[in-house]
């Protein structure tokens, strides 16, 4: 799974980085802009996400690629409110088509969510564990947190899901639309599948266009793109466990340990 990340790049990097034509973030509903450097995201933060736009008014024109701001757990348009996307903040690649909550957003909302690398919890005597919870029996091992990040730095591009929702309490006047994100897993690889048997599916620069692209493809085309990182694409290290509590944040966070 992918339940923590990191996130401290500013939009001119990511603009730079993914080739954004417009920075679509309305100030009045997100009044922390530029986001502040977050080494500790966590389910229902804000998020940055690269996302690609038809316009309804000339819909012939080629999709806008935009810079936006969305909430981490995806709330499907169905949902009675938002509390259901603090349970679906991933996404299992294996069921992206057949699952209602991502079945339509898998179709035409495909998005791209930057990280400077995610964090997964290792259990004692090599047993798994992918939660940053630990464990309150007396004698019981804390689980180790490992930083996972591209071997010699860089931007991950992970790929993800936006969706939209309309929340009814929204006051009159006011904008009534939730943007959420969902980041797509799949199995853990060779070189971090000991920590987690599950992992972020990451999108390379070739396959970014046709990832983002709204308009229809087929499903197996998309499939297609989503590979598992190639044999040392990534490299993980201990972390202190400081990162177990959502309070802390910081770049020590992601500073390497000796466990």
């Amino acid at each position: 799974m992918c339940g923590r990340y990191a996130t401290a790049r500013n939009p001119d990097d990511l603009v730079e980085e993914f080739g954004i034509e417009r920075v679509a973030v309305d100030e009045t509903l997100v009044p922390e802009f530029p986001l502040p450097a977050n080494y500790n995201v966590a389910p229902t933060d804000p998020v940055y996400a690269v996302v690609e736009r038809l316009d309804k008014a000339q819909p012939e024109l080629p999709p806008q690629r935009q810079l936006r701001v969305v909430r981490w757990g995806l709330v499907p348009s169905w949902a009675k409110d938002r509390k259901i996307g603090s349970r679906l903040i991933n996404a299992r690649v294996e069921t992206l088509a057949d699952k209602p909550a991502f079945r339509k957003a898998f179709a035409t909302r495909r998005c791209l969510l930057p990280a400077d690398g995610y964090y997964e919890w290792y259990g004692d005597a090599g047993a798994v564990a992918g939660s940053p919870e630990n464990s309150s029996k007396k004698g019981t091992p804390k689980k180790q947190p490992f930083f996972i990040r591209g071997r010699g730095g860089g931007i991950l591009a992970m790929a993800g899901l936006y969706e939209f929702w309309r929340d009814p309490a929204t006051p009159a006047g006011a904008d009534p639309w939730l943007w959420s994100c969902t980041v797509i897993t799949t199995e853990g690889t060779d070189d971090v599948g000991r920590l987690h048997d599950r992992m972020p599916m990451l999108v390379e620069p070739v396959g970014w266009d046709r990832w983002l692209d709204p308009r229809p493809a087929d499903p197996a085309e998309l499939h297609a793109l989503l590979v598992p990182a190639a044999p040392g694409r990534l490299a993980a290290y201990a972390v202190s466990t400081q990162v177990n509590d959502v309070r802390n944040n910081g770049p020590e966070l992601i500073a390497p340990i000796d466990p």
